[in-house]
């Protein structure tokens, strides 16, 4: 009886450990985290509606396109996509549309340009602008806090040792187990901080 509370207690503590684990590895970097629980994140309804948001935390991230420096301020153009729970873009989403950011510092357009970041910072409102001869309006953001993602690529592997290819069937070679993997190995584009 002892042994069967032992191991129950050992696998619920294994199970806590883990998701203690998993839940430490998707956080919200400190640099826009913002002030506010929950910062707005939905740039289709800011846009559509910018005067019930102005003055609200808002969260946003993308692919910076230009970088403007102005006299004690940098403004960034950036190309807004989704965020994800540890509030990186999504790489593989559409544009939600086009943001500017105001930035109270002088940022380097080779550090930020093509580069992906999250901001955080109170909602100014929109402001009209053009992408290329087209008349665009844009939401205004002063952010109070950025974050720069680096983009890196990861080799994903098999399961693990043993007779299979990367979709977990066993792999025959005709002449008896192999543990030759016939397929190349997948890789996958994410951000890091």
């Amino acid at each position: 009886m002892l042994r069967v509370i032992n191991y129950r207690t050992s696998i619920k503590a294994l199970i806590l450990l883990g998701a203690v684990m998993l839940t430490g590895c998707i956080t919200v970097p400190d640099s826009v985290k913002g002030t506010s629980p929950t910062p707005v994140q939905d740039l289709l309804s800011v846009k559509s509606t910018p005067e019930l948001f102005i003055g609200q935390e808002g969260r946003f991230g993308g692919k910076v396109l230009s970088v403007v420096n102005e006299n004690h301020r940098t403004r960034l153009e950036i190309s807004s996509l989704p965020l994800a729970s540890d509030a990186s873009p999504e790489l593989d989403e559409p544009s939600l549309g086009r943001i500017y950011v105001y930035i109270n510092d002088f940022l380097d357009p080779d550090d930020f340009k093509g580069n992906y970041v999250t901001i955080v910072g109170p909602i100014m409102g929109l402001k009209k602008g053009k992408i290329g001869c087209a008349d665009y309006d844009y939401v205004v953001i002063n952010a109070m806090g950025y974050q720069r993602w680096k983009v890196v690529q990861r080799v994903l592997m098999p399961y693990g040792p043993g007779p299979w290819n990367y979709y977990g069937y066993p792999y025959y070679s005709g002449w008896g187990w192999n543990w030759y993997y016939p397929d190349p190995a997948p890789v996958e584009t994410i951000l890091t901080r």
